[in-house]
């Protein structure tokens, strides 16, 4: 069984947490080893048709899934971002947050980050090299799992 994300569809095994409104997965392309996604179960494109209780849950999931990500990825600091938009950076047509442990020095710059994330996930067949593989994704979701 699989679940829609905007124009993908998801396999349950790469989904780590579901909630009431909200699922949390891990990335094909991460910018940053634990970068991973939670969005809301029902299908919108921008933040702003998100119901009161759509928008709770999500951001209650973000904060525990942000506070297993940091420790279980030896992180030192969190980056949350949601682009929401095209013009913003959003190319999966699906309400998403991105969570990413950090540590001192990943980037040269600090804000290189969100450079990395607009582009991270714009779909190219020549970058096919740098997705991971089922398996990968799966081996971290399961691990991710077993925090919930």
């Amino acid at each position: 069984m699989s679940v829609k994300f905007g124009q993908h569809l998801i396999k349950q095994s790469v989904i780590f947490l579901k909630t009431a409104f909200s699922f949390a997965l891990v990335n094909r392309k991460p910018v940053v080893p634990g970068h991973v996604l939670v969005c809301p179960i029902r299908a919108t494109k921008r933040f702003r048709d998100l119901s009161p209780e759509e928008v709770s849950d999500l951001f209650l999931t973000v904060q525990k899934v942000a506070n297993v990500v940091e420790c279980h990825f030896g992180g030192t600091a969190i980056t949350i971002s949601l682009q929401d938009g095209p013009e913003a950076g959003q190319t999966v047509h699906h309400v998403h947050v991105h969570i990413l442990p950090r540590r001192v020095g990943d980037f040269e710059r600090n804000d290189q980050i969100y450079e990395e994330l607009q582009k991270h996930d714009k779909e190219r067949k020549d970058c096919l090299e740098v997705w991971r593989s089922e398996q990968e994704m799966e081996t971290e979701a399961a691990a991710l799992r077993k925090y919930f």
